[in-house]
């Protein structure tokens, strides 16, 4: 299981870009941090959630 904005998700064994896959989240406006570390864009096809990971995604959301 991870744990993912706060809920725990059978996702361990799937990238970011597939995890992303299933989710609303415009990919172009969003930051993603596993485990305390920000996971750069170019990396979400080849970053493996694993058992345990603490995943927060942000969204980023404009305004005046």
């Amino acid at each position: 299981m991870v744990k993912i904005n706060g809920e725990l998700l059978d996702v361990a064994g799937k990238t970011v870009t597939e995890y992303l896959s299933l989710t609303d989240y415009n990919t172009k406006r969003i930051a993603v941090e596993r485990n305390g570390d920000i996971i750069l864009k170019s990396e979400y096809d080849t970053a493996i959630l694993c058992e345990g990971d603490i995943v927060e995604v942000v969204s980023f959301v404009g305004g005046g």
